[in-house]
């Protein structure tokens, strides 16, 4: 059975629902920077958040929806400087019930287009050594491993490494 899923950019009005997505997500898995805390924003925050990074002229939002229910988020935030303006940083998360069907691939192809469309020339994010997962779909997409952030995470008092990745689209 094939599960149905848009794709498209976030508005103010998916505050809500986003921030009951990230306080799930969170609780689903020690990849994200946030567990099942969430993040300390309220709707109006992100709603700013929202509408903030999409009108930027080289940062977009992306959110994965079956119905009303957001079930991904992907957002690409470019830099601001002259001197680097070129390059960006991601970051892709979705639901665990919705792994392998396609909507972290769908969502990478998103940000990669509007990162190609505004000429973003690096894209950067960082992602736990051992989500295995996630770097064979970056690896899939040309990302290339520059380093290592030794200690990067701490998780109930354990400590992780988190692994940086480029992708050179010129």
């Amino acid at each position: 059975m094939e599960t149905q899923f848009v794709i498209r950019l976030a508005k103010r009005e998916d505050a809500e629902a986003v921030l009951k997505y990230l306080n799930q997500a969170g609780g689903e898995t020690d990849n994200l920077l946030f567990g099942k805390e969430g993040v300390p924003f309220t709707r109006v925050q992100e709603e700013e958040l929202i509408e903030e990074t999409n009108s930027s002229p080289k940062s977009r939002m992306y959110i994965a929806a079956i119905g009303e229910q957001v079930v991904g988020i992907a957002s690409i935030r470019g830099a601001r400087p002259k001197r680097i303006a070129h390059q960006s940083e991601i970051g892709l998360s979705v639901l665990k019930k919705y792994w392998g069907i396609g909507i972290g691939r769908r969502l990478m192809n998103e940000m990669i287009s509007f990162a190609e469309s505004v000429e973003i020339e690096i894209i950067t994010l960082e992602v736990k050594t051992d989500n295995e997962r996630a770097i064979r779909l970056y690896e899939k997409y040309g990302f290339e491993k520059f380093g290592t952030y030794r200690r990067f995470f701490k998780i109930d008092g354990r400590y992780y490494d988190a692994d940086f990745m480029n992708l050179y689209l010129k």
